[in-house]
């Protein structure tokens, strides 16, 4: 099953009341949140206060991703919050393992993320200890940016390698998604799209959601 996960960055901030129902109404599976903190990344977005008051709002999943340096620190107030899934920057982590490990005790799950010029080798001993892997196919901190299809190579590797170890893995692609280029996210063993300013600067997202689910039930993975 494909999920696709709206990034509430490219949201109208004026409105977050209307836009959260804007997405139920479109049938997105989660709210993707896109937590920046202007060090990792060079940009600000919002933080654990705005989430927790979107989840008294929401009841969809929460797909909390958290570009931000040293993320221990922070994972309780995003778990108090309203956090179902907390995904964490391979890069931002001093301790990667301790990390990935904390978000698991807290019984939530743990997404392990890495940026376009990371190289997959990098992920990959992680992997049987995460719930998903995102691939970053943008630079991680703007919306709006164009999709570079070279990234998804890391997705094929990832893929293959959970299904060469059986791993129960989501695969997770995120930037410049758009109902035109899914598929090949898919193809390559997404199963998690995140999108932004295509879902909400449309005025039907819902049609544009259902498109990117045809497209991808079209080029689903196949095993090489």
């Amino acid at each position: 099953m494909i999920y696709v996960a709206p990034s509430l960055f490219a949201a109208d901030f004026g409105d977050l009341r209307t836009e959260i129902r804007r997405m139920i109404d479109a049938d997105a599976n989660y709210i993707h949140l896109d937590v920046m903190d202007g060090a990792f990344v060079p940009n600000i977005s919002f933080g654990a206060t705005v989430i927790s008051c979107l989840r008294k709002r929401c009841s969809m999943i929460f797909d909390v991703h958290l570009m931000i340096e040293d993320p221990i620190r922070f994972v309780d107030d995003f778990i108090r919050a309203g956090a179902d899934i907390i995904t964490v920057h391979l890069e931002a982590c001093k301790d990667v393992k301790k990390t990935i490990r904390y978000i698991r005790s807290k019984e939530v799950r743990v997404g392990l993320a890495i940026s376009p010029e990371t190289p997959v080798e990098k992920i990959i001993p992680y992997l049987s200890e995460v719930d998903m892997a995102m691939v970053m196919t943008v630079r991680p901190g703007f919306g709006g940016q164009k999709f570079k299809p070279e990234c998804l190579e890391k997705v094929r590797t990832i893929k293959r390698y959970a299904v060469s170890h059986n791993l129960d893995l989501d695969i997770e692609v995120d930037g410049g998604l758009n109902e035109d280029n899914t598929a090949l996210a898919t193809e390559a063993g997404a199963n998690v799209i995140v999108a932004g300013s295509s879902i909400f600067k449309s005025k039907h997202p819902g049609h544009v959601i259902a498109k990117m689910r045809s497209n991808a039930d079209a080029h689903p993975y196949k095993p090489e």
